[in-house]
């Protein structure tokens, strides 16, 4: 039998498992939900419980499996593979991950942040075609990011690095949870458009459907900004180019600093689409330098919710090389 990868997607409200050869192709998924009660402490067991179950059912073998990889949100050591302050978990201890599913499973196993592992799946299999310089932004409730250079997934010292969302673009702008100002999550992410929009429509005097919904006290989604945008509502169509002005800002400065062959954009807010996408590009054009400009690619991405676990399982190639 043909040795397989297992990659773990674990999220604040579903735990994603999948399958994969090594070639990275999908052969079996499913899903289990995130028990934070009991400040997290049900989560690994759970990991480790369906794993067996499927290996079971399936009649597979430890020895059928090369390792196992995971993408996590907190802070990761990857070394000791150890997490801590996964708060959306209730881990806010030092969790020994690593330590716990080896012994438990006997599978080789490692892991890494969630926003650097669905770069590595978008590079690996899905918009990124597997080159070796790749960036990808991902806008949902915040925003996060991933750096691939020359082949390698960015740690930086402190492990912070590809935190794309921290980007300042606006230093007189919102406030951020991080504790500075004009952060590109606080305009770009599903939060930061909402913001954009009730700030703009206090000075906003024409008509648009958008901002009587808005001054009327209706719930507002990103969802909704963007499909008055496309229906030609002139004050969501001005909240959309403040968004992608500040979106193709720091995409253009990735794109001087890193010159990558494509800057990925996935997420919540890239349903968008092609509607977002070109907007960016006009602006990524205005702030970079030619070289640069006729070089780099911005694409949306292609995985979706997959993008996880296939980035996951790819960690997990590193055993081979053992």
């Amino acid at each position: 039998m043909d040795k397989k990868i297992i990659g773990i997607d674990l999220g604040g409200t579903t735990i994603k498992f999948a399958i994969l050869t090594l070639d990275g192709e999908v052969q079996q998924k499913w899903s289990i939900e995130t028990n934070i009660l009991e400040e997290g402490s049900h989560i690994v067991p759970d990991i480790i419980e369906t794993i067996n179950h499927r290996m079971e059912l399936y009649n597979m073998q430890k020895e059928d499996f090369v390792g196992i990889g995971m993408g996590t949100p907190g802070s990761v050591d990857i070394e000791k593979g150890t997490v801590i302050g996964a708060y959306n978990l209730n881990w806010t201890t030092l969790q020994p991950i690593k330590e716990q599913i080896e012994q438990a499973l006997g599978i080789p196993f490692t892991l890494d942040n969630d926003a650097n592992v669905a770069a590595l799946g978008e590079r690996w299999k899905g918009a990124g075609e597997n080159n070796p310089d790749v960036v990808f932004i991902t806008l949902g409730t915040g925003v996060g990011g991933g750096i691939i250079s020359e082949g390698n997934l960015l740690h930086g010292v402190a492990g912070c690095a590809g935190e794309i969302g921290h980007v300042t673009v606006d230093p007189q702008g919102f406030e951020c949870t991080c504790g500075k100002r004009g952060c590109l999550e606080t305009i770009s992410s599903a939060t930061g458009v909402v913001r954009v929009a009730r700030k703009l429509s206090e000075e906003y005097a024409g008509e648009s459907q958008l901002k009587q919904m808005i001054d009327d006290g209706q719930a507002v989604s990103s969802k909704d900004v963007f499909e008055f945008a496309e229906k030609d509502d002139p004050f969501a169509l001005m909240v959309v180019d403040r968004v992608c002005f500040f979106l193709g800002l720091a995409v253009g400065n990735l794109g001087n600093t890193l010159n990558p062959s494509s800057i990925v954009i996935g997420g919540g807010v890239s349903a968008a689409g092609e509607f977002l996408r070109s907007r960016v590009q006009k602006y990524f054009e205005e702030f970079t330098f030619p070289q640069v400009r006729n070089s780099t690619q911005i694409k949306l991405a292609q995985l979706g919710n997959e993008a996880g676990v296939i980035g996951a399982g790819s960690l997990a190639l590193k055993f081979l090389e053992k």
